[in-house]
């Protein structure tokens, strides 16, 4: 037996009563037949498929104050018709929204589809009715919009809730023009390029990137893991003719794009040196050695050796000391501060073209102190007690006054004066401070 499409049931059932009665247990799309209903009953209608499932009920309230008398036929005729648009509407397919972007800040009017303007509608945003005063007509009006109105708007029709038409809205901004850089981190296998918006559009952006060496066009290979960067391998090494990279961006509001030109040598820039160790030197409280290792990504040091750039200095000092080393991967500092906490930073370059790297992570380092060394006899004690007690007494305050140094009028002067009190004062304090700590 062929399975039956999609079915309408009506089934009506007295008040108080736990089972449901079906008039007619199946009815198919367009059969919409009734006699009549009793009083205080209501009308259930619902949909299942063609494996007799049953969908989702709607129910046709009618309560037993209104129908005091039994229904006439026409009556019941109204409620199967209803009943009929609740199956078309769960049934009958809904048309895909319609995508429509609008730029920040402007205003847009949305259209109930092919709906009169004078036609009675509501709209929905996100399942969230609107104001009625947003409407002109059966148009949706909406000014100065800002990134929050971006949704899923939804026009249906006002009395029979069918759907009239849904807009999917994406606000955002046209692309500025991109910011591109290239640079050569694995000299001289390659080098890649990266780029970005200067500012958001909060809408997609496609982004087409074009490599000439020359006249020749050049394979720009995306990156695995980052979308705005792809890479180029170098044809020829040592060449003289320059590359140029164009790049466009464009989305549903607007377009834009950028080109750079430059020679081989200009963008190699390797990566920071890694691995920076700095240890403190045994026994000399000035010297730390610091150790480091060639970035792993550049790949041939033998053939392109690099050479390097150290800084350094005391976490209280804001100035920062350089060395350049021509080769190697290690320098002791000689001029640290003993006991103080020093921050050390290493740079590279290719020895003879390019730019110098980022600087690479800190290291932390302390040159060596010794420890102190604790009292043992009491001479020790003792000495030191003595030279606290005299580094107590005050500094000697008295001047001698050279005659030079008087006045025109040959007297001495206001100042010399009243020295002699003063220095005999302050010498008798001194005693006194002296005989009470002893």
């Amino acid at each position: 037996m062929e399975a039956s499409g999609p079915q309408l049931h009506l089934e009506w059932q007295v008040a108080r009563m736990s089972a449901a009665l079906p008039i007619f247990p199946e009815l198919g799309p367009g059969q919409h037949s009734l006699d009549s209903i009793l009083p205080g009953q209501r009308l259930r209608v619902y949909s299942s498929d063609g494996g007799g499932a049953a969908g989702s009920k709607d129910t046709l309230g009618l309560s037993s104050s209104v129908m005091a008398a039994p229904v006439p036929w026409a009556c019941c005729a109204v409620l199967a018709a209803a009943a009929a648009v609740v199956y078309t509407q769960r049934h009958s397919p809904q048309e895909a929204p319609h995508v429509q972007y609008e730029r920040l800040g402007s205003d847009v009017t949305l259209p109930c589809g092919t709906a009169n303007w004078d036609a009675a509608v509501t709209w929905r945003v996100n399942g969230t009715d609107l104001a009625p005063d947003l409407l002109n007509g059966s148009q949706l009006v909406l000014r100065g919009l800002e990134l929050g109105h971006s949704g899923l708007y939804a026009c249906f029709h006002r009395d029979s809730w069918h759907l009239r038409h849904q807009v999917l809205l994406h606000v955002g901004l046209p692309p500025r023009e991109p910011v591109l850089s290239c640079r050569s981190n694995t000299y001289p296998k390659g080098f890649y390029c990266s780029w970005h918006l200067p500012t958001p559009t909060y809408i997609p952006n496609t982004f087409n990137v074009t490599v000439l060496h020359g006249s020749k066009i050049m394979v720009c290979e995306k990156d695995p893991a980052l979308k705005n960067r792809c890479h180029i391998r170098y044809m020829h090494l040592f060449s003289t003719i320059k590359y140029k990279v164009s790049i466009s961006v464009s989305n549903a509001l607007g377009h834009n794009a950028t080109a750079i030109t430059f020679d081989e040598f200009t963008i190699v820039k390797p990566d920071p040196p890694e691995n920076v160790v700095a240890r403190p030197v045994p026994s000399n409280p000035r010297r730390l050695e610091v150790t480091w290792q060639t970035p792993s990504t550049w790949p041939d040091p033998e053939s392109f050796p690099l050479k390097f750039f150290l800084r350094y200095r005391p976490l209280i000092l804001d100035q920062w000391q350089h060395v350049e080393l021509s080769d190697g991967t290690a320098h002791t500092i000689t001029d640290a501060y003993a006991g103080k906490e020093y921050i050390i930073q290493v740079a590279a370059k290719d020895n003879e073209i390019g730019t110098w790297s980022d600087w690479s992570v800190a290291a932390h380092a302390t040159p060596w102190t010794e420890e102190p060394r604790h009292l043992t006899t009491e001479a020790q004690a003792a000495e030191t007690t003595t030279s606290t007690t005299s580094s107590l007494a005050p500094p000697p305050t008295t001047k001698i006054c050279d005659p030079g140094e008087l006045g025109s009028s040959g007297g001495p002067s206001a100042p010399f004066l009243v020295s002699i009190p003063i220095t005999l004062a302050l010498a008798a304090a001194a005693a006194t401070a002296s005989s009470l700590m002893i």
